[in-house]
């Protein structure tokens, strides 16, 4: 280690000597007074106006998805530093593992290309896809692997912005790709983290926790780890941490997950939240899914409140819908609250400037969708009439704003 580059462990130890950040020292900078002015005039600007200069507070509603990665590379000590410093109350590591089984902070297990450095290291020749170039009307392609590398390698990888440049033909030019209403300003010195070095972080930062448990991208069990072995650990490392199991909200899109912890550790499983990927709306609760393919089925809302699971959280625009003009909530979002659910949503600031109609997380409400002052009607709808109990945010200091003007 050189003094001149800060490792992830000593970052951390210089979290510990701030704990001003955990009460005081916030701020949401100029983007929530942006997407105000861009706001239609009506009673939501005016309310919204009326509590600009007003004092930030920490927020349980504002989360950090992979820390504030609008403008910070995701999952990084500084990501989360920002995030926190913009009030997020609780904080996000997306949980996969390395060769030796070890937990880090990656969004898949496999996107080490286009989330740091490795193609331009010595390490790409453990890429399971070596770096193909762009040629003629095929896009350069590349894939990574965290299980291909042992925590020690992992950990002498630079963060950058998640992008890649699929016309590259070389390794270089494919660390570029970054959207314009991205940047790589703050990439310089960014620090990785294992799943406990977050733990550390997040809690000297005053948050609460919310690790997502991410599909594998090797097959299971891997060198005798199994799915259990790998739920269960990542719940031991809060243990481990003397963290409080009602600070702590498991996520994962596996069902199965989800049922292993409310039944092995029930204190965590009683927050567990499953993340429902039924993208297909309709006006059946089930949504399009074949109840007779065990590999589409999905339970109903009640089912789900049946089996013990109290958390749900779908995409934001599962819950809304468009009725004469007006966004309102959808009928998923009807039966979620009629079985008692409760309900985080994601991810808002993560489509960029909503002129063209804000994209995927958009698409229920494409339609009303024309300036950027969006962001704060649906996320007012989201609050005040879908009842979510949080909004992961890559911009938190949105969300945070929100919720202080209205006392959430």
């Amino acid at each position: 280690m050189t003094i001149t580059r800060l490792t992830a462990a000593a970052a951390l130890l210089a979290a510990t000597a701030l704990p001003a950040l955990a009460e005081t020292g916030l701020e949401y900078g100029p983007r929530p007074y942006y997407l105000i002015d861009k706001m239609d005039d009506g009673p939501l600007k005016e309310k919204l106006a009326a509590c600009i200069g007003q004092t930030p507070t920490r927020t349980d509603f504002s989360i950090g998805h992979r820390g504030a990665p609008l403008m910070f590379p995701e999952h990084t000590v500084e990501s989360n530093m920002a995030a926190a410093r913009m009030g997020a109350g609780v904080l996000e590591c997306d949980v996969t593992f390395t060769k030796d089984k070890e937990l880090v902070c990656r969004h898949a297990q496999n996107d080490l290309h286009t989330t740091t450095n490795i193609l331009t290291t010595e390490l790409a020749g453990k890429c399971v896809t070596p770096f193909t170039p762009a040629n003629g009307d095929a896009p350069a392609r590349a894939e990574c692997r965290t299980a291909e590398l042992t925590l020690a390698e992992f950990k002498t990888l630079k963060p950058k912005m998640d992008a890649a440049d699929k016309s590259a033909t070389t390794p270089e030019a494919y660390q570029g790709g970054i959207a314009g209403f991205r940047t790589d300003l703050y990439t310089n010195g960014a620090q990785l983290m294992t799943h406990a070095e977050s733990i550390r972080l997040f809690k000297a930062l005053g948050a609460r926790f919310t690790p997502e448990l991410k599909s594998p991208a090797v097959d299971m069990p891997f060198d005798g780890f199994t799915q259990a072995d790998y739920a269960q650990k990542m719940i031991d490392e809060y243990k481990a941490a003397g963290i409080p199991a009602k600070d702590v909200f498991a996520q994962s899109f596996d069902l199965s997950d989800i049922l292993y912890w409310i039944e092995n550790e029930p204190d965590f499983g009683a927050q567990a939240v499953y993340l429902d990927d039924r993208y297909e709306a309709s006006d059946e609760d089930e949504g399009l899914i074949d109840p007779m393919d065990p590999a589409t089925f999905k339970p109903t809302m009640q089912e789900l409140a049946d089996m013990g699971v109290n958390y749900i959280a779908p995409p934001m625009w599962m819950l809304v819908t468009v009725e004469n003009g007006q966004i309102v909530p959808s009928v998923y979002a009807e039966k979620a609250q009629e079985a008692g659910l409760n309900i985080i949503t994601w991810t808002l600031e993560r489509s960029g400037p909503l002129a063209t109609g804000g994209g995927w997380y958009f698409q229920s409400i494409a339609d009303v969708t024309d300036n950027d002052g969006v962001y704060f009607e649906l996320l007012d709808v989201l609050a005040q009439d879908v009842g979510v109990k949080g909004v992961f945010s890559d911009w938190p200091a949105t969300v945070t704003f929100y919720a202080n003007c209205m006392g959430i």
